[in-house]
């Protein structure tokens, strides 16, 4: 037997179970590194237990939501599991389970989010359908052809394995770390006929067992390619489950399926640009647009799953740094504007929604179609005293230092949002009207920290680091208004549920605007 060292010991009121396990070579892939496979199966392994410490009762695991790998590890060191449970639900089990006592206010935060998450993944499905509805109705890339697409076709790969008695418990159930270790291997063998490289698991879309398997099954995974999205690709797995008469009589049983998704670096370390994909027939088309739909939902669920807070990087404002402090607020908008892999999420009329996905660091950028001048548009934008007049994410806004006629310092405030306190905010706007050769004009914005205005008890104190307006003229009459922000853990409550595909906040936030706009004559903006 490899060495193995299982503790359980409970942390507050909480059932915990902890697993320290040596890292050897068959534990690795051909790099040396942690096999992804083997990790799920700890994994899997060690928050059975748990749940079983707490109920009392043998348990299986019914499904895994998004799991995220962000270090890599290797043959030589050890690796620490932790498994605690954090809340009970009486509908996941067939037993009535005792609530789970919460001692410290980690416990009550942890406690909380169990809810969250619960809540998504039970709209999750509606979430999905509605997606797909919208999708099927705008144009999007999946009718372009371009030089080097791969058919998705060419990215399907069969695997097939025998339940023996030491992939299986006590009851002859086939472990699902195993099913999933299994799920991993036939899914990076698929990604990785795209890069011509060793793919790395990024992170998994929900596990979901859907019945068991026993021992002497055969398991069959098929997995494909479903859509690439850059630098990342999402290959779908179905497992299917037959027994010996279902066997020869080709009649299985789909007990599983995930969607699990990779990107890879070549031998410089630098992240592979994925091909396109091609899909061929209606099946490859509604996976095509399942994976963009599962793609937004992933970025809503965001916040629920890492509870990051964020390092403090906003700046203290000196008037005697004032013109470094505008500009490199303006750069960092036109920075952040000009950065590649922009990804349209949702376009629904004049309004349309992209996404960029940086690491950690999200950003979302809202365009919108303005039927009046770029210069009034720009007027009614730049002047925040008027945002609470259309955006509903905007309590109130008042300005605390006039600058200059360019940079404005002003403090907001915030409804609160998922039984969170509000926030506020002192942000720098930083307005600039087009230079020679440009029909762009900026409006930039910026956190900054004054002593005159300090956080408050009453509200929870968050920072913009990088976001804006820029509106470009397409004609004497009308503009194109681009909204950008970079999201921080503070902010993305508001924009999580629109980005997961469960509200429509932003795209009516932004018929709000154009309409605001709009209403606005060049003749009484003037007079005003």
């Amino acid at each position: 037997m490899e060495p193995q060292d299982l503790q359980r010991q409970p942390l507050g009121g909480a059932a915990e179970v902890q697993m320290c396990q040596a890292i050897f070579p068959s534990h690795a892939n051909h790099l040396g590194e942690l096999s992804a496979g083997q990790l799920l199966k700890w994994i899997d392994t060690t928050a059975c237990l748990a749940a079983e410490k707490h109920a009392g009762v043998s348990c299986v695991t019914a499904s895994m939501d998004d799991i995220q790998f962000e270090e890599t590890a290797r043959v030589g060191q050890m690796i620490n599991i932790k498994a605690k449970v954090i809340r009970a639900f009486n509908t996941s089990m067939e037993v009535r389970l005792k609530p789970v006592t919460l001692l410290t206010e980690q416990d009550q935060v942890e406690h909380d989010l169990a809810s969250e998450r619960r809540k998504v993944r039970l709209q999750q499905e509606d979430t999905f359908q509605s997606l797909m509805r919208e999708s099927s109705r705008f144009d999007d890339v999946i009718c372009d052809q371009e030089d080097g697409m791969v058919s998705t076709g060419d990215t399907w790969v069969q695997s097939i394995e025998l339940v023996l008695p030491p992939h299986a418990n006590h009851h002859g159930n086939t472990f699902g770390g195993q099913i999933m270790a299994w799920m991993e291997t036939v899914a990076n063998i698929s990604a990785s006929r795209l890069c011509g490289s060793h793919p790395i698991l990024k992170s998994v879309d929900m596990f979901k067992f859907r019945g068991p398997s026993t021992v002497g099954d055969r398991l069959v995974f098929n997995a494909i390619v479903n859509n690439t999205f850059q630098n990342c690709v999402e290959v779908g797995v179905r497992v299917e489950a037959y027994n010996c008469d279902e066997w020869s009589k080709g009649q299985g049983r789909h007990i599983n399926s995930a969607f699990l998704i990779y990107y890879a670096i070549d031998d410089n370390e630098e992240v592979i640009m994925f091909p396109r994909v091609k899909p061929i027939s209606k099946d490859d088309v509604r996976r095509y647009r399942g994976a963009i739909a599962r793609k937004r939902i992933r970025l809503g669920r965001k916040y629920v799953i890492s509870h990051k807070e964020d390092i403090p990087l906003c700046v203290h404002w000196d008037a005697s740094n004032q013109a470094y402090l505008s500009h490199s607020n303006v750069d960092a908008l036109k920075g952040l504007a000009a950065k590649s892999g922009w990804e349209v999420t949702s376009a629904v009329g004049k309004i349309k929604m992209h996404t960029l996905e940086e690491s950690d660091v999200l950003s979302v950028w809202v365009e919108k179609q303005v039927e009046r001048p770029a210069n009034l548009a720009f007027d009614l934008l730049s002047d925040f005293t008027k945002r609470p007049q259309w955006d509903p994410h905007y309590l109130s806004c008042e300005v605390i230092d006039l600058v200059s006629d360019d940079d404005t310092i002003y403090y907001i405030t915030c409804p609160k949002v998922s039984g969170s306190k509000p926030i506020d905010l002192v942000v720098l706007v930083s307005r600039r009207k087009p230079v020679k050769d440009s029909n762009t004009y900026v409006v930039a914005v910026k956190s900054v920290t004054l002593a005159s205005v300090p956080p408050s008890p009453q509200y929870n104190r968050s920072e913009i680091t990088r976001a804006g307006f820029l509106i470009q003229a397409v004609d004497s009459s009308s503009c194109t208004v681009s909204y950008m922000i970079q999201i921080s853990s503070s902010t993305l409550p508001y924009f999580a549920g629109n980005l997961g595909g469960w509200s429509r906040s932003i795209e009516e936030t932004a018929a709000s605007c154009i309409q605001f706009i709009e209403k606005t004559t060049i003749g009484r903006f003037i007079n005003k």
